[in-house]
């Protein structure tokens, strides 16, 4: 059963940091892409960094020099380190992943977590 499950969300001050975890089931390398997507209130949900297989990235230009993407795949565990966080990076955080299975691409979404960047 396919399952992301994301932690680490809270309050920070602008000019921040803050590490994301997202557990991943059955595991990391199970996905053809996986990464970060976030939705502010009151707009669409974006794409913020997504990882290939092979560890190739692809950051949203907003956060490029500022967040990073990470996994541990002995561990299940995708991260998303986040550094200079400003008050527009205020959003829900998901954890994102596709496969692509007979033919077909399979999307998964974890839960959320939520991310307020405030003084």
């Amino acid at each position: 059963q396919v399952q992301l499950v994301e932690s680490g969300g809270d309050l920070v001050q602008p000019g921040g940091s803050l590490r994301l975890s997202c557990i991943v089931s059955p595991g990391i390398l199970s996905f053809d892409y996986i990464g970060w997507y976030r939705q502010a209130p009151g707009k669409q949900r974006e794409q913020v960094i997504v990882m290939n297989k092979s560890g190739g990235t692809n950051h949203a230009d907003s956060v490029k020099g500022r967040f990073t993407i990470a996994r541990d795949n002995a561990k299940n565990t995708l991260y998303l380190q986040m550094n200079s966080l400003k008050p527009e990076d205020t959003a829900v955080y998901y954890c994102n992943g596709h496969q692509f299975i007979n033919a077909t691409w399979r999307e998964y979404w974890g839960q959320g977590t939520q991310v307020t960047v405030s003084s």
